[in-house]
């Protein structure tokens, strides 16, 4: 063996050392777009480089943005909502948004690189908060079957209750699904993100059950007898049909796609890209469609205000009332004014100016049988109604027809008697 000489020990020294003794020369520089000081697992969203990143966070960001302010929005409609069978899914369709927002979020851990705690956060909650809105979408359906057949559904706490079991379902099983993977029976631990491709999808199954379900049971509602609600199943259907779709792409991309063309780094974009392509789909398709259509009124109520208009409390409703009473006591004021005989015409057939008499005597033919004949004329025996020249100011002054009879009658007797004077009384005492 040939002896190394001493002046070369030291050389054969430095180039064994280690790595870690001198962590300046390895360290890698920052990409470009990243300072200093970041931390290597947040390059991609800030390297230049890799654009994917940069693009995904600025859609994520967006996204939950818009999800935050349509909460808002349909939280604050419930006041202007008419129908109750609308106003009773609100719970679930906030629920929905719910589950919108946490893929928004959760697409900035597919961004970063891995790690523990980003590993285990993809595995466990990209199912369940699949399985919100999916399970939301499921339960709105069948609510929609039956509005469709009967015109009236379940309550709204029943449809929020079977979204919420449906969801629990996804929970259990992943988090089985994480700690059996994760820990193992000899106590050993070991990384959430060495999982093969296969595993990720095949721990889905649950999630594209609840797609296709819900795609199918969204069909009957459109030969529902109840015709206005198969605009709520369209919304559905369409957006179940897409989101079917965008899974079967990034399946095939994500378990033969990039083993095919030998490009594991793609795995983590081609995830992220899922989760901001559905999530997108939720809302432009489902959300925002649905809160356009709450507010408005059904048939129902669109014709039940047509016959009866409800009079709401406001500004115009008071003036409109207050202008109609001041119109009722003018003309009310200017009424009273008007003399009495001015209201009814006066009739060539009475004797009284237009107010009713209590009691008036008119003989009938029976009447003058009884009494006996008479040598007057017709005329003074039934006196014919003709008008009166002069109109009386009250009923008090008006005679009455039996007194004018006795007046009358009595005038004809004093004439045969050849008497001559002033004829009697009528309200003598010697009547007949």
């Amino acid at each position: 063996m040939v002896p190394v000489p001493r002046m070369l020990l030291p050389c054969l020294w430095l180039l064994g050392l280690p790595a870690n003794v001198c962590p300046l020369q390895f360290t890698p520089s920052s990409p470009l777009g990243c300072g200093k000081d970041l931390q290597p697992l947040y390059y991609n969203l800030c390297d230049l480089s890799a654009a994917w990143g940069i693009v995904l966070e600025a859609v994520a960001s967006f996204g939950v943005v818009v999800s935050f302010v349509l909460t808002v929005i349909l939280v604050a409609s419930v006041p202007f909502i008419q129908d109750y069978r609308k106003k009773s899914l609100i719970g679930t369709q906030a629920f929905f948004l719910l589950g919108a927002f946490g893929l928004f979020c959760l697409t900035f851990a597919f961004i970063v690189k891995q790690d523990f705690s980003t590993c285990a956060s993809r595995r466990f909650l990209f199912g369940v908060l699949f399985a919100i809105c999916f399970s939301c979408l499921a339960a709105h359906t069948l609510t929609l079957n039956f509005l469709a057949q009967r015109n009236h559904g379940p309550r709204g706490w029943i449809t929020f209750g079977v979204a919420f079991l449906l969801v629990l379902v996804e929970v259990i099983i992943n988090a089985e699904w994480l700690i059996i993977t994760v820990v193992r029976s000899d106590g050993a631990s070991k990384d959430p993100c060495s999982v093969k491709q296969e595993d990720f999808v095949m721990a889905l199954i649950y999630v594209m059950f609840l797609q296709v379900a819900t795609f199918v049971a969204a069909w009957p509602v459109l030969c529902g007898r109840y015709r206005h609600w198969r605009k709520h199943a369209i919304f559905i259907l369409l957006t179940t049909s897409l989101s079917m779709a965008l899974w079967v792409v990034w399946i095939v991309m994500y378990v033969y796609g990039n083993k095919q063309e030998g490009a594991p780094a793609w795995n983590d974009p081609t995830l992220a890209i899922a989760l901001v392509s559905n999530a997108c789909v939720f809302l432009f398709f489902y959300v925002i469609p649905e809160i356009s259509q709450v507010i408005r009124p059904g048939p129902d109520q669109a014709y039940e205000d047509d016959v009866y208009p409800t009079r709401g409390v406001g500004y115009e409703t008071i003036l409109k009332e207050q202008k109609s009473q001041s119109m009722f006591v003018e003309n009310k004021a200017f009424s009273m004014d008007e003399p009495s005989s001015a209201k009814k015409p006066v009739s060539p057939y009475s004797g009284y100016n237009g107010q009713l008499l209590t009691s008036v005597y008119q003989p009938t033919e029976m009447a003058l049988m009884h009494k006996g004949p008479s040598d007057g004329p017709y005329d003074v025996i039934l006196p014919r109604a003709t008008a009166n020249s002069q109109v009386m100011g009250s009923a008090n002054s008006t005679l009455r027809a039996e007194e004018a009879y006795i007046s009358q009658n009595k005038q004809t007797t004093t004439q045969k008697d050849g008497k001559s004077g002033q004829a009697s009384s009528p309200y003598s005492k010697n009547r007949w």
